[in-house]
């Protein structure tokens, strides 16, 4: 055989190897764009929501939860301190409402952006009249002279907080999820 039948058998042979090395590249990408089509198919949630349907149930309830726990006089009962003035005792107030707002800020993203104003318009509900009351005391009040000032109000005007309000509303739309 002379050098050129030679020179066309290796191109030959290489133009072979080449096309079988593409035919197998080919077919493995297939094979790995079905296989992520069917990864990300297995991870879809099901058709009738559970895992979001759970996460906004959960929402609702840290929510509710929220609303209890920035109640005035459950706020007063569980941050006391005897001692402090009244401006101490404010600071101290407003300061756990926005701790308690802020730790529960992201499950706005799982509620109805309704629920979530009733939810910042009870906060801010609530800096005001701590922020009223304390307005009003003499200089030299104390923290329990504030505290009493707002229970007091509370008494006085049941419908001056917005809990039962905003806590029925977040009871409603989570059972609406059921």
């Amino acid at each position: 055989m002379d050098s050129n039948t030679l020179y066309i058998i290796a191109i030959v042979f290489a133009l072979l190897l080449a096309g079988i090395l593409a035919w197998l590249f080919i077919k493995q990408r297939r094979q790995m764009k079905e296989a992520e089509k069917k990864l990300a198919a297995d991870q879809k949630p099901p058709a009738d929501g559970l895992p979001s349907r759970q996460l906004q149930l959960q929402a609702y309830e840290r929510l509710i939860l929220l609303t209890d726990r920035i109640a005035l006089p459950n706020l007063i009962q569980r941050v006391n301190q005897p001692g402090l003035s009244a401006r101490e005792m404010q600071s101290l107030l407003t300061l756990s409402i926005r701790q308690e707002f802020e730790h529960n800020i992201t499950q706005q993203l799982y509620v109805s952006p309704e629920a979530w104003d009733a939810v910042r318009n009870y906060k801010d509900q609530n800096l005001l009249i701590v922020n009223q009351v304390g307005s009003f005391l003499p200089e030299g009040a104390g923290g329990n002279d504030l505290n009493r000032q707002l229970l007091d109000l509370l008494m006085q005007n049941p419908k001056a907080s917005l809990q039962n309000v905003v806590s029925e509303a977040l009871s409603y739309e989570a059972k609406k999820l059921l």
